[in-house]
């Protein structure tokens, strides 16, 4: 395969890449606490072709990584007293099923045991791992500091997780994150506000979704375009070459 040729076939499967990403980002537009994914481009030479002064095939170029962008979403008023929102940088740490999680999703609820817990039933962490549970059904008020109390009764004060390097954590489902290395757990305190009957939206803004899958599309059709090209160039060195050795 020509240079033009494979260049054109990389940048296909790049686009490709980030189209996907960009579907997931449109589909949970409308999910509290979601954080976009990006991409970073870059490119690739094999690198047997590296000492080569002038390579056949040149550099491709593809997805490097991606990352995350934590930037925060809009504040909404919901009415909800047990939906919580955090205004500034930290996560709302819950328990996940292999251990801690954590969220800006703060779409909670008390489920049928007065636990405080998430829409998928992860149970919403206190100071010290514990977690809130009531037996009354008196309303609960959360202060900006995460203490929480009913009926004037201290309930215990919400577990406000923050990292300084929160590009390190690992996605998991759509609004939660998880750390895999103990030495990355949360190692800064949080200036965070908690915010009562509120809930932050996604930061994945649907018109500018909307114009990057233009841009992506049309990348598409220029490419396919020199794929084509590509294809004819070769086909007509071949038939040069065997008209000339006819």
């Amino acid at each position: 395969m020509d240079a033009l040729t494979t260049a054109a076939a990389s940048g296909l499967q790049a686009r490709m890449e980030a189209l996907d990403m960009l579907a997931n980002n449109m589909a949970n537009t409308s999910s509290n606490g979601f954080k976009a994914d990006r991409e970073f481009y870059g490119t690739y030479l094999a690198p047997e072709l590296q000492d080569e002064e002038s390579p056949i095939v040149g550099e491709s170029p593809l997805i490097q990584r991606h990352w995350t962008d934590f930037s925060q979403g809009n504040l909404v008023n919901s009415g909800n007293q047990t939906d919580l929102a955090l205004s500034g940088s930290g996560f709302f740490a819950v328990n996940g099923p292999g251990g801690p999680l954590y969220t800006r999703n703060g779409n909670f609820h008390f489920n049928t045991q007065g636990t405080l817990v998430t829409a998928d039933g992860y149970a919403v962490r206190l100071l010290g791992g514990k977690t809130l549970q009531t037996s009354s059904a008196a309303p609960v008020e959360v202060g900006r500091d995460g203490q929480i109390t009913q009926s004037g009764n201290n309930l215990g004060q919400l577990e406000i997780a923050n990292f300084s390097e929160p590009s390190s954590l690992n996605k998991i489902a759509s609004t939660y994150f998880s750390t895999t290395d103990p030495k990355n757990g949360p190692d800064l305190p949080s200036n965070a506000e908690v915010l009562q009957s509120t809930t932050e939206a996604s930061n994945s803004a649907p018109a500018e979704s909307a114009a990057r899958m233009i841009t992506l599309l049309r990348h598409f059709e220029m490419l396919q375009h020199a794929i084509k090209i590509g294809t004819e160039m070769n086909k007509q060195s071949v038939e040069e070459v065997a008209r000339v050795s006819a």
